[in-house]
């Protein structure tokens, strides 16, 4: 009876936190979200490798690290659980029990407070898969915590399991069209398939390209060009092309003990730590200068520390941006991984009359971070960053090239293909 009890518990707590979750998403494409302003620096990424994006091998004993800082003075009971999504991050048809082995839902109890540090927060830790919830299909994924007095989502963060059945080989180089060749790069590929049979390519595969793993600017509408005997063949002219962009200008807040080379200033305050960056310029119109980058990425550490996770502070980070006249077509946002790469109102800029320059200031744990100034434009509501950065084919950007199948018969898209490739080689 007790067994059967608990079953009842389980469902209903679900079902309630699935209604929480859904009300909080405005659309049906789950995201990287946070919904507690107490909660910072979530983290997901393969076991011991920060800098790697989150996507581990069905069926083997990887693992994926997800970690958080919550800034309540109280400790929180958080659960889990996993939702499995299709190509486009939208909620598939499968029902838990079709692709979780094990429970649906499991507690974080991996936790420690923060250490000697100005901002207390307690950092809660996650290794999974675990034991008692596995995953059994390939494919997108969510993960979702919650706070299990209220059941109230407070984060969701994106991840995929790959289940290769396919291998693909990449070419990057200049655009072929002669009017791109400058600030464009094209990734043409071959999907290598003898192991696997697909009735009609055209419609049951399904491939995205991402440029540094970006949201705002992949390409998921290409079709193979050219079909022969166990080879897809995507070699296009222009469709396959992306702005090149300009290499991560970067920060290193490491230490607070001293001025890096991109702080400008450093104070502090009983209640607060503030740093204040050089003021950037735009580089829309300067000749290409190759600079050491981490693709847009951010490491977390602070240098004096036995361990960053729980000892690093966090501090207001000030960035400016040099411009004469505000720019009345679009806005301008802060934009890498620490903000998802997608456009979020509190990486927004704000333009200063009297010092003539657009400001934003954001909290950050303490490490080192890449970023960019990204324009969204009000008329087309796309993202520009040749406006501020301008845009070289030298620029070294990472490709990720990801390819989904839809079986016949099947509901749901599984992940068979993927690639990180380079454009280091100008």
């Amino acid at each position: 009876m007790k067994f059967f009890n608990y079953i009842f518990l389980v469902f209903f707590t679900l079902n309630t936190f699935f209604s929480q979750l859904f009300s909080q998403q405005t659309d049906s494409i789950l995201k990287n979200n946070i919904y507690n302003s107490n909660i910072h620096t979530v983290l997901i990424h393969p076991e011991k490798n920060p800098l790697a994006y989150p996507i581990i091998h069905l069926g083997t004993e990887e693992k994926l690290q997800i970690s958080f800082d919550d800034f309540n003075e109280e400790l929180k009971d958080y659960y889990y659980t996993i939702i499995h999504c299709n190509s486009d991050w939208t909620p598939s048809d499968l029902m838990q029990q079709e692709y979780i082995n094990g429970f649906f839902e499991n507690r974080i109890e991996d936790y420690e407070f923060s250490f000697n540090t100005q901002q207390q927060y307690t950092h809660y830790n996650l290794l999974f898969p675990q034991e008692y919830l596995k995953v059994s299909l390939s494919g997108n994924y969510i993960i979702k915590v919650y706070n299990y007095q209220n059941n109230k989502v407070v984060l969701t963060k994106r991840f995929m399991v790959l289940d290769e059945k396919i291998n693909i080989s990449t070419h990057v180089k200049r655009a072929t069209l002669i009017d791109e060749r400058e600030y464009k790069q094209e990734i043409d590929f071959i999907i290598n398939h003898s192991n696997i049979y697909f009735s009609n390519p055209y419609t049951d595969l399904k491939v995205i390209i991402k440029q540094n793993n970006r949201e705002d600017n992949y390409i998921d509408d290409l079709k193979p060009l050219f079909i022969k005997k166990d080879q897809l063949i995507y070699n296009y002219e222009s469709e396959n092309t992306f702005e090149a962009g300009n290499e991560y200008r970067h920060f290193d807040i490491k230490s607070i003990r001293y001025q890096s080379e991109r702080v400008k200033e450093i104070t502090e305050d009983s209640n607060s730590i503030n740093v204040s960056l050089f003021t950037d310029i735009s580089r829309s119109f300067e000749g290409f200068i190759s600079t050491p980058d981490i693709n847009g990425n951010f490491i977390i550490e602070q240098q004096e520390a036995w361990n960053s996770e729980i000892e690093a502070e966090y501090v207001n980070v000030t960035f400016s941006l040099l411009e004469n006249r505000k720019i009345t077509y679009g806005d301008l946002y802060l934009l890498g991984r620490f903000t998802d790469w997608n456009i979020k109102e509190e990486y927004q800029l704000t333009f200063n009359e009297n010092r003539r320059k657009y400001e934003c200031s954001s909290l950050l744990k303490q490490g080192y971070y890449n970023y960019i100034y990204a324009l969204k434009d009000n008329s087309s509501n796309k993202t520009n960053l040749s406006f501020v950065e301008g845009s070289h084919y030298q620029t070294k950007n990472e490709y990720y090239i990801y390819v989904y199948y839809r079986e016949i018969g099947k509901n749901y898209d599984q992940l068979i293909g993927y690639i990180k490739t380079s454009s280091d080689l100008f």
